[in-house]
């Protein structure tokens, strides 16, 4: 479900660099990292061509056949382009998926008719940085299933309607404060919809000369300088940028060795956003 228009869902990543393993917690208070609510877990499978980060609601079965996956984070070999996969079809598409690892997980424990596999739901890639190590990156996120209209006063997010029985109460903690008219139309997008697909940039960040460095504003949900940290906000259609367009929809900083926060909004949802931090994590070769 996506998260709330009108404000920042404040989360934070614990990263196990033994285990190679990121877990996701709901931010019960102001802190920058209190005991916090699970929400997600993450692995790192390495692989010789690419790597793979399988996400699931549960630490102890994280594997792809279990039926606490929910999707995964893909790789290309130099980590500068990524693919997330859904578990579900977008938008109560209920059709095979043409993926070789497309399968029935806990089909007993699913709504009928509906197949887990993996459908990509986003595409993240990071540019060249020609600053090198002085620089922040360079990120471009498309949302496959999400319409660029959804940042607009009125736009609609899809939403999923069908998940395992079982791991129903987990998503209705990412459910959205959607007006009735929302969720009536949170069906299968039309063909103006279509269009174009929600695009993700970073924020530029300005040049501080005392502290002669680049910085953003996380206002004090960052606090120690890393090339990992990021603000995406809405690239806008045609060059016209509104105030939609400023507001920023996923952040993400380094505030301890392995703790990071990750606040997010609407149009995405705490899934999109955790794999699109996820992704941040990866060895960039090419662009550092």
């Amino acid at each position: 479900m996506p998260g709330p228009r009108d404000s920042l869902v404040q989360c934070f990543i614990k990263r196990n660099q033994s285990t190679q393993t990121y877990h996701l917690y709901l931010s019960l208070s102001q802190a920058l990292a209190d005991d916090g609510k699970f929400l997600l877990a993450a692995r790192r499978c390495r692989r010789p061509t690419c790597t793979d980060y399988v996400i699931t609601l549960q630490t102890d079965e994280m594997s792809k056949g279990n039926k606490t996956y929910i999707g995964k984070l893909r790789s290309n070999f130099l980590g500068t382009k990524f693919v997330v996969y859904d578990a579900l079809p977008p938008n109560g598409v209920t059709t095979m998926s043409k993926c070789r690892s497309t399968r029935l997980v806990g089909s007993k424990q699913s709504f009928p008719r509906v197949l887990a596999g993996n459908y990509p739901v986003a595409h993240i890639s990071y540019e060249l940085n020609v600053l090198g190590a002085r620089g922040p990156r360079r990120m471009h996120c498309v949302m496959d299933p999400i319409p660029a209209t959804s940042v607009k006063p009125g736009g609609i997010a899809p939403i999923q309607l069908d998940f395992p029985v079982n791991n129903v109460d987990y998503f209705t903690l990412f459910r959205s404060r959607s007006s009735r008219s929302e969720k009536s139309m949170s069906g299968p997008l039309d063909d103006r919809q279509r269009e174009e697909s929600l695009v993700l940039r970073n924020k530029s960040p300005r040049w501080h000369e005392q502290l002669q460095c680049w910085c953003l504003n996380f206002h004090g949900r960052v606090t120690v300088a890393s090339v990992k940290n990021f603000q995406l906000v809405a690239s806008p259609e045609g060059g016209e940028a509104g105030p939609e367009h400023e507001k920023v929809i996923l952040q993400f900083g380094k505030v301890g060795k392995d703790v990071f926060t990750m606040d997010y909004r609407y149009p995405i949802s705490a899934f999109q956003a955790f794999a699109i931090c996820l992704s941040s994590f990866d060895t960039k070769i090419a662009c550092e």
